[in-house]
């Protein structure tokens, strides 16, 4: 048994390691993240700003062909800020693995 948890925590100190060494060969200037950042907060407000507006429309006079644009436009919109705003996320699987092993090994 202690073999066995000795190998996992082995190779899970490996995985840990490999994302830091490929981070570490990248080299990038502090001002362009500085300016990609403004500009992309900038354009994440006019994108809500946006969706705003067609939110305040009044769609009960819209035919269907107007409102399935307006429907395209939002989706495009979503889609954008969820480029923008990146993040880092955890399935539900992955998570439970986690806790199992934090469980095991603690």
């Amino acid at each position: 048994m202690k073999k066995i948890v000795l190998c996992v925590m082995a190779t899970f100190l490996s995985f840990s390691f490999l994302p830091v060494q490929a981070n570490a060969a990248t080299n990038v200037a502090t001002s362009s993240l500085v300016v990609s950042k403004t500009s992309e907060a900038a354009e994440a407000k006019a994108l809500y700003k946006r969706l705003d507006e067609i939110k305040a429309i009044d769609k009960s006079n819209m035919n269907s062909s107007q409102k399935q644009v307006l429907r395209k436009e939002v989706r495009t919109i979503k889609h954008q800020l969820s480029d923008i705003g990146g993040g880092v996320y955890i399935s539900a699987g992955g998570l439970l693995l986690i806790i199992i092993l934090l469980v095991i090994l603690l």
